[in-house]
């Protein structure tokens, strides 16, 4: 019997990894700009994922260069620079405001504006009052004789 949970202990185990930081820092300050960059930056390669999630071969190129980055003692800023320099806007989760960005938050905008004032105005025009003429007494009275005729007593 002991055999055998020695075997079953040992069979669980092996799936049991212990996890360390692939990557070493001199200071925490380090550790946290790293850590910060990889979560914000993202994988040109991948659909809308940081690099630090990702496990494609470019985004693993960027952690490893943003870690020389980090070591050189540059700046946050100075990374993401860099980084938008060499991949475009696209690398980064924040892109700035620029005329083009600036379209696509404001089109959308006038789209649903434009589309509320259409059907406010189609609204007021359906809701008017028309008057009533002697064509339509003259059929209403029509219609509710032969509604009396058909109906039984």
């Amino acid at each position: 019997m002991k055999y055998l949970i020695a075997i079953l202990l040992s069979l669980v185990s092996t799936f049991i990894v212990a996890s360390e930081d692939k990557y070493q820092f001199e200071t925490k300050e380090q550790a946290s700009i790293f850590s910060e960059l990889t979560h914000e930056l993202r994988c040109p390669k991948c659909q809308n994922q940081n690099i630090a999630d990702s496990d494609a071969i470019v985004a693993k190129d960027l952690r490893d260069k943003v870690l020389v980055l980090v070591e050189e003692g540059k700046g946050k800023q100075e990374i993401i620079d860099y980084m938008i320099d060499r991949y475009g806007y696209f690398v980064h989760y924040k892109p700035p405001v620029t005329a083009s960005t600036l379209v696509l938050w404001v089109l959308p905008v006038l789209f649903v504006v434009f589309g509320f004032i259409s059907i406010l105005l189609r609204q007021k025009k359906a809701s008017k009052n028309q008057p009533w003429t002697e064509q339509d007494e003259a059929t209403l009275v029509q219609l509710i004789a032969q509604y009396q005729r058909k109906e039984p007593k």
